[in-house]
């Protein structure tokens, strides 16, 4: 499937209400993609959803708090009846609190690898088989650098994006019958986001790049099958990149 391949169709994408995945819905339904907005911050997806329905897609707020296994069940399972079997679901909500262990309590650690991990589980289990049902379908979660090594101060985040890579290698395995493709993409860059801001060195800020630059690669994860790639750690910002220079020789 081309990125043409993804007008008219549905997006489930946790995450929307700032930074990264904000980006990523504005430039999915520039595309033509309808959008199910996941995320705790009920204003904020519900002026997204009003933005995105100016640019002719339609979108869906869903207020969530995604720590919450059973309300995001049930999330996923009411979206999946209003809207039908989506062709793509990018997790991107996350939470990091730079903490020393030493400060940590379990109830803390333990929301935000819900968030993460759980989130990640709780989404795809819900898409799961309608994706089956409808014989194709792209799950992507966010990935980090986080997710390969430690990082001092990350406690519950990196543990998480750990789970999150394991949890992909496994879906990829299961889904390359139904032709669904499971992937993981990394921003490649620092990026300007509301939460890298909080962990990011000096050096880093001065690199950051807006979460549009990032944008496009989503577009082509969320086109993805079994047959073309899965199982894969994307680097989003050399995809996004790779399509800019396609996009401007193909003008040329």
């Amino acid at each position: 499937m081309g990125l043409h391949g993804i007008r008219g169709r549905w997006c489930f994408l946790s995450g929307a209400a700032d930074g990264l995945g904000n980006a990523i819905a504005r430039e999915l339904a520039a595309r033509g993609m309808n959008l199910a907005l996941f995320d705790v911050q009920e204003g904020k997806v519900a002026t997204l959803a009003n933005d995105l329905q100016a640019l002719g897609v339609e979108a869906l707020p869903v207020p969530v708090d995604l720590a919450d296994a059973a309300s995001a069940a049930a999330a996923v399972a009411a979206a999946v009846d209003r809207v039908g079997p989506p062709r793509a679901l990018i997790h991107d909500a996350a939470v990091l609190t730079p903490r020393p262990f030493r400060e940590w309590t379990f109830d803390g650690w333990r929301r935000e690898l819900d968030i993460i991990l759980q989130g990640a589980f709780v989404l795809a289990k819900g898409v799961w088989e309608p994706m089956i049902a409808q014989g194709d379908g792209s799950i992507v979660f966010i990935s980090s650098g986080s997710a390969l090594r430690g990082f001092p101060l990350e406690s519950a985040y990196t543990p998480a994006k750990h789970g999150q890579e394991g949890l992909m290698k496994v879906l990829s395995i299961e889904g390359a019958e139904f032709n669904i493709a499971v992937n993981t993409a990394t921003t490649g860059a620092p990026i300007d986001t509301p939460m890298s801001w909080g962990h990011y060195t000096p050096e880093m800020r001065q690199q950051m790049i807006s979460p549009s630059r990032l944008a496009p690669a989503f577009a082509y994860f969320a086109a993805l099958d079994a047959r073309q790639a899965t199982g894969l750690r994307f680097d989003a910002f050399q995809v996004s990149e790779a399509i800019m220079l396609q996009s401007q020789a193909t003008r040329v």
